[in-house]
């Protein structure tokens, strides 16, 4: 393990840095992003109501977000694995599970009376936050190791 650690020191070093960059972005989220919501859920009581804002500077702020979050996975992804293959594929379902979950994120919020801020919060946590690395990488080494 530490001859191999010792190979790959470079590899190691863009996946450290791939994650100070993940990182950065949750820590300037507040500079870098159009994000009416960052407050609203950290302050959040039932009585209140969605706050004020713009759609389409909504939609761009989750775009730019999440397209630097998959930049930055994407990069992990291949520094793991070392497969274009994979890392083609990964491309594909984030852009795909982008799709669906921007769709039903304004869809719950515009098309009912009382938005259910649960399902809001959690639909706009998979937009903000790069959970879906820490899905793939896990099922990506499971079959890996299963071959």
């Amino acid at each position: 393990m530490l001859k191999e650690i010792r190979n790959n020191k470079l590899r190691f070093l863009f996946i450290f840095l791939s994650l100070i960059g993940l990182v950065c972005v949750r820590f300037f989220e507040d500079v870098l992003f159009y994000d009416p919501f960052l407050n609203f859920f950290k302050s959040h009581s039932q009585n209140e109501s969605v706050p004020e804002l713009n759609d389409v500077k909504l939609f761009f702020g989750f775009l730019f977000r999440y397209s630097v979050n998959t930049f930055f996975s994407l990069s992990i992804i291949y520094l793991l694995f070392k497969q274009l293959q994979l890392v083609k594929f990964s491309a594909i379902l984030f852009l795909v599970l982008f799709l669906l979950f921007v769709i039903l994120f304004f869809v719950v919020l515009r098309c009912t009376n009382e938005p259910d801020y649960l399902i809001l919060f959690y639909l706009r946590r998979f937009l903000i936050q790069p959970l879906f690395l820490i899905l793939f990488i896990p099922a990506f080494y499971y079959q890996q190791f299963s071959k």
